[in-house]
């Protein structure tokens, strides 16, 4: 039902990386969010008056929370598929972000007031009158609920959207929050304790929890969180694919929002075998091919590797074994050999994992040492850069 009702209001629905069709997803989660949860919200409401239930009043204005969500994301959507402008040369993607955090702090307000409502229902109960017809509305709602979560889960996955898993995952607390005020108005018919400020402060909680967890997710990408590792190395695999290129390091990625990644890159290539027009004309193509295959505008700096001569070669590959059995994780490139009478000089750059445990001063003590036992000539002069992926 859900795939039917996606392509009946999707062009072309899995062509996920166009904006457009993102935009589109986003527009119909958000029109599907605002005329379902007024619906409940009505019958919640209707449900609340006919038993006098803080918790089923509750739940009420929570579907009238969602329903402000919902046009929140729908215009988060449709401002962050702007293409870009003079102010925003790589678009309006995080605006996305923007949306769904909005959403998450409306939740965690809804949440807030819940809580002091329950919290003087406790303090001063009342009667909770309990029908069969009311009973039968609020028990109609679950399965609605229960397909609007499936439905958000699916297009959030679909196209990796944190707004519409913050919508889904609040659909999932809808249920769990009817079927607990259910429960709640059973038990109350039994007892004289004030079992609806009780499971209207247990609604409240779960509310503030699942917004805060939504917060924590969303915060990330806007503060500028590490790329997926999946995603750089597929930008080296396809670089080393390409021609003239014989190796790739410094990839740096930028997100400007789900699917916009702009990145930079180090790409090594040897002037022996090519002029610096063939270079160039290899590096735009490379530029091009991964603009056609993925979601990344990519800028190629280029680096000399000279790996004809035998003892650069010799040298090279000392060193690579060495500073390999530190750490499989290190690399070496822009390698230099230098020579002055007797003595050696290694020029290169080393490429270190985020959370390598020894500081900069302590690997080059320990390469350098490493090196100087094979030949007592030799000295080193290391840039050391930190992976950004």
């Amino acid at each position: 039902m859900n795939e039917l009702l996606i392509r009946f209001f999707i062009r072309d629905p899995d062509k996920i990386t166009s904006p457009q069709v993102r935009t589109s997803y986003g527009v119909l989660c958000g029109w599907y969010g605002i005329l379902v949860n007024l619906a409940l919200c009505s019958v919640k409401v209707t449900v609340g008056i006919l038993t006098g239930s803080i918790a089923v009043t509750a739940d009420a204005v929570n579907n009238l929370s969602d329903a402000g969500s919902a046009v929140i994301t729908l215009f988060g959507f449709k401002l962050a598929g702007k293409p870009a402008d003079d102010e925003h040369p790589f678009g309006h993607g995080r605006l996305e972000y923007v949306a769904g955090l909005i959403v998450a702090i409306i939740i965690i307000a809804v949440g807030l007031d819940f809580l002091k409502l329950s919290f003087e229902r406790l303090i001063r109960p009342s009667e909770v009158k309990m029908t069969a017809v009311a009973l039968a509305l609020l028990l109609a709602t679950l399965p609605v609920k229960l397909w609007m979560f499936f439905f958000y889960r699916k297009v959030s996955r679909k196209i990796a959207s944190k707004t519409i898993h913050a919508v889904a995952f609040d659909s999932l607390s809808d249920i769990l929050t009817t079927s607990l005020v259910i429960v709640s108005l059973v038990i109350s018919q039994y007892t004289s304790f004030p079992v609806d400020g009780v499971a209207g402060l247990l609604v409240a909680l779960f509310i503030i929890l699942g917004g805060a967890e939504v917060i924590r997710e969303i915060i990330n990408p806007l503060l500028g969180e590490c790329p997926d590792r999946k995603l750089g190395e597929e930008i080296r695999k396809r670089l080393l694919k390409c021609r003239d290129i014989c190796g790739v390091h410094d990839i740096i990625v930028h997100s400007y929002g789900p699917d916009r990644y702009f990145a930079t890159a180090h790409a090594e290539v040897n002037p022996e075998k090519s002029d610096m027009v063939q270079i160039h004309d290899a590096l735009e193509a490379a530029e091009v091919d991964i603009a056609r295959h993925m979601p990344v505008r990519l800028l190629l700096h280029c680096d000399p590797f000279f790996s004809q001569e035998p003892e650069l070669k010799h040298w090279r590959t000392l060193a690579e074994d060495l500073i390999g059995s530190l750490d499989p994780e290190l690399k070496v490139y822009d390698f230099r050999l230098e020579k002055s009478g007797e003595q050696i000089l290694l020029n290169f750059q080393l490429l270190v994992p985020r959370k390598f445990v020894l500081t900069n001063q302590e690997l080059t003590r320990k390469i350098t040492h490493l090196l100087r036992e094979h030949d007592r000539r030799v000295n080193t002069q290391i840039t050391i850069t930190h992976s950004f992926v």
